[in-house]
């Protein structure tokens, strides 16, 4: 269940998804210690480019796995 929800993030496009709903990243992120409060949906945006950048390699192990597991044992 997890693996499918971590698949639907990473395939999320930004430019033909996010952006027509209005969460693509429009602004750079602030400089580290800034003290700039984001809102809610300021970090879900961030949330969602932080796992389609670093789940992008773990995911495609993890979906090899998956699909040797069920083509051997069914």
């Amino acid at each position: 269940m997890i693996v499918l929800i971590v698949n639907a993030i990473a395939i999320l496009s930004e430019d033909r998804f996010l952006a027509r709903i209005g969460w693509a990243a429009q602004q750079p992120e602030p400089a580290f210690g800034s003290g700039q409060d984001m809102s809610i949906k300021g970090k879900i945006v961030n949330l969602i480019s932080a796992t389609r950048l670093l789940a992008r390699i773990p995911l495609i192990v993890i979906n090899s796995v998956i699909i040797i597991y069920e083509l051997l044992l069914g």
